[in-house]
């Protein structure tokens, strides 16, 4: 057998995102793309911001000497130098550059965090619904994951990560902004966190790290407010990508950062400079990381996804579809009109609609609705949502 069973199973259970794909390739070549409503992917809308792009091109024309050389593992120090002063206007904490490893994006981050930190067997909570390729990023490390529900909400549920802490707990996998949900996590829900891991670690005889995945920490609504983990969780790193701030998704540019509260802060950080090194990744891409260094504290441009989010909204809410309102992000995860959300995404391909699974994300009978699209397509996609309303919900514009 050349593969792995273990692998050869990943990929099974992957399956639906690559039939999902195919269909939508499909569909297009069929009906042409301005006729069909495609919201599978998270890819952000719109190009990386016009100061980015020029910046670019300057160092592409006037290299600086040691652009394109070998540098430390963790980075360039003056870039890492950029990340910690933004993460000190962000939490207030005083990170030195030390202990900032840039990394090949925000899954770089968490797959180097996961094996710097995890023994065989030892076991990491995730919180459902998550993002899909977490159980992945665990089992790499040789980690067990732990499954703890959110709450109806989708916000924290406290009980259920006291409930999953056994003996072998090592750390809690936590996205907020969340995807698929786009939850936001308030400062006192967070506080509530770190009283639970607090009496957790009375069981483990050591420290519970929380690994904080914050690619969409800058796409928070007026509704919501983004409370940074590592001002209230004491033994945090965090994640961070520019994909989502900066529109960079295909060049793979973040950074992990260990809070200088943490357990051992500097031999971690040692450790995760290690790791980066020998999973392969050596280290990030050079010219990215002298791109993003003066962009740290950018805004993103948040115009389109408003309006998309409340096109959106105002259509499945009217149409009778049961949809919490996201803090963040750019997705919608509303309930499926039948228990079998495969049965309702099947009806919403013959409306030319594609959205994915929320069993992709360990909560069946949901599906997730990726909004980062032109606002035209989603103008053109509100009548087909408002039939798919009217077959399911009895009538036209409310649930019957």
């Amino acid at each position: 057998m050349p593969v792995s069973p273990e692998i050869r199973e990943a990929i099974r259970q992957g399956s639906w995102i690559r039939k999902m794909f195919e269909e939508g390739a499909f569909l297009k070549a069929k009906k042409g793309l301005e006729n069909v409503f495609d919201f599978s992917l998270g890819n952000p809308y719109g190009d990386p911001p016009p100061l980015l792009a020029l910046e670019l091109a300057r160092l592409a024309a006037n290299p600086p000497p040691d652009l394109h050389k070998y540098m430390p593992n963790a980075g360039f120090p003056d870039v890492r130098q950029r990340v910690a002063e933004d993460l000190l206007k962000t939490t207030g904490l005083a990170y030195a550059p030390g202990l900032v490893v840039m990394t090949v994006g925000a899954a770089g981050a968490l797959n180097v965090a996961l094996r710097a930190i995890l023994s065989p067997g030892d076991e990491v909570i995730v919180i459902a619904p998550y993002f899909v390729e977490y159980l992945f990023y665990v089992r790499n490390a040789g980690g067990v994951p732990v499954v703890a529900q959110s709450a109806d909400d989708f916000q924290l549920d406290l009980e259920a990560i006291r409930a999953a802490i056994t003996g072998r707990t090592k750390a809690l996998l936590l996205n907020t902004p969340n995807n698929p949900t786009g939850a936001v996590y308030p400062a006192d829900s967070l506080r509530g966190l770190s009283r639970v891991l607090s009496e957790g670690e009375v069981r483990t005889g050591g420290p519970i790290y929380v690994l904080s995945d914050e690619p969409y920490r800058k796409i928070v609504y007026p509704e919501a407010v983004f409370s940074p983990p590592a001002a209230s969780l004491r033994n945090t790193l965090v994640a961070y990508s520019h994909s989502k701030d900066l529109n960079l998704p295909g060049e793979r540019i973040g950074y992990l950062a260990v809070s200088p509260r943490a357990a051992d802060a500097a031999e971690l950080a040692d450790a995760c400079v290690f790791c980066n090194r020998v999973l392969g990744f050596v280290n990030a891409p050079s010219l990215m990381q002298r791109v993003v260094a003066g962009f740290q504290g950018i805004e993103a441009d948040l115009s389109v996804y408003r309006r998309n989010r409340e096109m959106l909204l105002t259509t499945l809410l009217g149409s009778g579809f049961s949809v919490v309102p996201p803090g963040g992000a750019f997705y919608l995860f509303p309930r499926s009109p039948v228990e079998d959300e495969m049965r309702f995404l099947a009806a919403a391909r013959e409306e030319n609609v594609l959205a994915v699974p929320g069993s992709g994300f360990g909560r069946k009978g949901y599906f997730r609705i990726a909004y980062c699209v032109d606002p035209e397509t989603v103008e053109r996609s509100l009548p087909a949502w408002k039939r798919l309303g009217s077959r399911f919900f009895g009538r036209k514009g409310g649930r019957g």
